[in-house]
């Protein structure tokens, strides 16, 4: 399993992670609180030590499950968390609805003060390892919300500092009041955004760069079946990239990296994580079953070769109509 360290907070940690979104439940079609326990303990089975939640993952539920999962394993945990996201207060701006509940984007002081305690609860730790914040509030000042997450370090109850869904202004104006440990953004085959201009200035500041979506809601784990349906409040039932003409582009691209897949002996969707590591330091990845914990952390082991790296990237061009 390849190894990263935190920007400067000297803590190391899996280059494979475990996201745990799925497993609350909203969004995804419901929930089995069985499976992504054993999920978890698969996952830390397998080599992955980096587990990632939020407050807003059903409210609440993510993160309690996580909690109740690494009973006795806490200290072979590096455990990440987030705020920003609640529903104990209207300040802020409201974002969505969530089981009924209105979540508002909001990172002031106070909440984030309110938020820690909650989390540190449910998770059933007394410390977190990254505190994230997870969507930027243009109602708080940067200066306040970073202040607050230095005194929760100070305090001990964090370890280190991120920030999620940012740009490079953002971040910059973080990095005004104090050291960024990572930073979370949507990263992918199909998700590239960040490589211009917030991944340079990361590495320029020695933040790790985390990238979530690994597998862009699962659309690059391997071809998928035309005839699966996506029911219930799953996110991918509307999305237009999982159309019945994107899934036939899909079938173009894996034929294309088929080669590449044989020579390592891994799945589809390994090759898309370890080919996210080539540029980032954490692959996030979701699992809702110990068999697909398993497979996300076999691509740890995985090193692509500079022509291979070049190989993919000349099949992307079948995936060109995917946005």
């Amino acid at each position: 399993m390849k190894q990263s360290v935190l920007g400067t907070s000297g803590i190391q940690c899996s280059g494979v992670g475990l996201g745990t979104w799925a497993m609350g439940g909203w969004m995804w079609g419901g929930n089995d609180d069985g499976a992504a326990i054993r999920s978890i303990h698969a996952a830390l089975d397998a080599g992955v030590n980096f587990i990632d939640t939020a407050p807003a993952y059903g409210l609440g539920h993510a993160e309690t499950l996580v909690g109740t999962a690494l009973r006795g394993r806490r200290d072979q945990v590096v455990l990440a968390t987030k705020c920003g996201l609640v529903w104990h207060t209207q300040r802020g701006t409201l974002f969505f609805n969530e089981e009924g509940k209105d979540v508002y984007r909001y990172l002031g002081k106070d909440s984030i003060a309110y938020e820690v305690e909650q989390s540190l609860a449910r998770l059933k730790t007394d410390y977190i390892d990254l505190y994230f914040t997870h969507w930027q509030d243009a109602t708080t000042p940067i200066a306040e919300t970073m202040g607050a997450l230095l005194a929760l370090k100070k305090q001990g109850k964090i370890r280190a500092i991120g920030i999620s869904n940012a740009d490079e202004a953002i971040l910059a104006e973080y990095l005004r009041y104090g050291p960024v440990d990572a930073i979370q953004e949507r990263y992918s085959l199909l998700d590239r955004g960040i490589e211009k201009d917030l991944l340079p200035l990361c590495r320029a500041n020695q933040v790790s760069v985390h990238g979530y979506s690994s597998l862009a809601l699962g659309l690059l784990a391997g071809p998928i079946d035309p005839a699966r349906v996506f029911g219930g409040d799953d996110q991918r039932k509307d999305n237009p990239r999982f159309s019945a003409a994107n899934r036939a582009h899909l079938v173009d691209f894996f034929a294309a990296v088929e080669p590449i897949r044989a020579v390592h002996g891994c799945s589809y969707g390994q090759l898309m994580i370890a080919w996210s590591l080539s540029n980032v330091d954490v692959a996030l990845c979701g699992a809702r079953t110990p068999a697909q914990a398993q497979d996300n952390a076999g691509a740890g082991a995985i090193t692509l070769a500079p022509g291979e790296l070049q190989a993919i990237a000349a099949a992307q061009t079948h995936l060109h109509t995917i946005v």
